[in-house]
């Protein structure tokens, strides 16, 4: 085996797949845990850069919008089935100010923004047309090339067109293997398994994995309550991703009839997977009060998943210095689902030992936890 990659969500199969598409050897250890983010998350796709971020953030950003679409369509060529859907996004309030109008303006003009497609003010009473939920009186803007993402059918079509291609699969709690020197590989349910390095994305749990080398890797779970609605007789399949700016709110449509909305942040409850009280209880009655529409709507289920968060915010890329032979990608928090297969692809050239052409000092994941 030349790789090995450890974790089966977004970025794990991303790198997995990237990998067996260049006729590496590679192998995917995937514990299955429940409450794969992933699996959970609410859909949501928006990887462009903004002003504020840092000039290797920016890069690593433009570099992701360009790869995403090129990535589902290679996959949809092959024939299998992404969960991946270009249907526009509307940021509103109730104002109309505070949109951010002038600043996705700015930024589609860039040719770095070629995907984010027309950027435009929505005429009165367009939001509600568009996404019938939304009430009357909200302005905003329309941004074309914004879309949604089934996770779990991306997860599926990148294992699928990685199997292939030969990936190789085992699922089980992975264990690093050391020799003293550098990691070896990794032991799963009894099997000991050799590769040249070691690609650790395990999401949430990356830092157990590292934990029995001696590693403290800075990332932590961020429990994240999700509730899906159905809307009998509605077809929801046409509604764009919708941002309410003057509280952050995120609500994404799926077809048939489903909309999910943005969900809880519990960063201090370990991997609990329980869906509590208090956070449907929160997940109601905000979705209720931003859409009184859902109201009337059939709550389907509520999906639990752990983000993978850290304490500065940024992710963590690359690798360890005091452990050769392992890669890290994590970190991405609630961005998974947006920069995840990009993430896998920078993870899958770190492997190879190739230069990703990317600065990916602040994203070290042995970085000072103060720095």
């Amino acid at each position: 085996m030349d790789v090995i990659v450890v974790g089966g969500g977004i970025v794990g199969m991303s790198a997995a797949f990237h990998l067996a598409r260049k006729g590496v050897s590679t192998a995917l250890v995937d514990a299955a845990h429940t409450g794969q983010a992933t699996s959970a998350g609410t859909g949501v796709v928006f990887p462009w850069p903004f002003p504020w971020d840092s000039a290797p953030l920016w890069e690593f950003k433009a570099r992701a919008a360009a790869h995403y679409p090129e990535l589902m369509a290679e996959l949809a060529e092959d024939g299998h089935v992404t969960g991946y859907e270009v249907v526009g996004g509307v940021s509103v309030d109730r104002e109309g100010d505070d949109a951010g109008y002038d600043l996705m303006r700015t930024l589609a003009e860039r040719p770095e923004f070629a995907t984010m497609g027309r950027v435009e003010r929505l005429a009165p009473g367009e939001a509600t047309r568009l996404f019938p939920l939304v009430p009357e009186g909200y302005g905003g803007v329309r941004i074309e090339g914004m879309a949604r993402l089934d996770g779990r059918r991306a997860r599926q079509a990148l294992f699928d067109a990685a199997e292939e291609r030969g990936l190789r699969y085992f699922k089980g709690e992975a264990h690093l293997s050391w020799n003293g020197h550098r990691v070896t590989g990794v032991s799963v349910g009894g099997d000991e398994l050799a590769a040249d390095v070691v690609v650790v994305a395990a999401g949430a749990w990356s830092a157990r994995l590292l934990a029995v080398a001696g590693v403290d890797l800075p990332v932590f779970p961020v429990r994240g309550q999700m509730t899906h609605f159905a809307l009998p007789g509605r077809d929801t399949r046409s509604w764009p991703v919708v941002r309410f700016g003057e509280r952050e709110f995120f609500v994404c449509a799926f077809g048939p009839d489903r909309v999910v909305t943005g969900g809880t942040v519990e960063p201090e409850v370990g991997f609990d997977r329980r869906v509590t009280a208090g956070g449907l209880l929160r997940n109601l009655s905000t979705a209720v009060e931003v859409l009184p529409g859902l109201a009337e709507a059939t709550v389907v289920e509520t999906r639990v998943g752990f983000r993978p968060g850290t304490h500065d915010g940024r992710q963590l890329l690359g690798p360890i210095g005091r452990l050769p032979g392992v890669v890290v990608a994590t970190g991405l928090g609630p961005e998974g689902l947006t920069f995840g297969p990009y993430q896998g692809w920078v993870a899958a050239r770190l492997a190879l030992g190739q230069d990703p052409g990317l600065d990916l000092a602040e994203f070290r994941p042995d970085r000072p936890q103060g720095e």
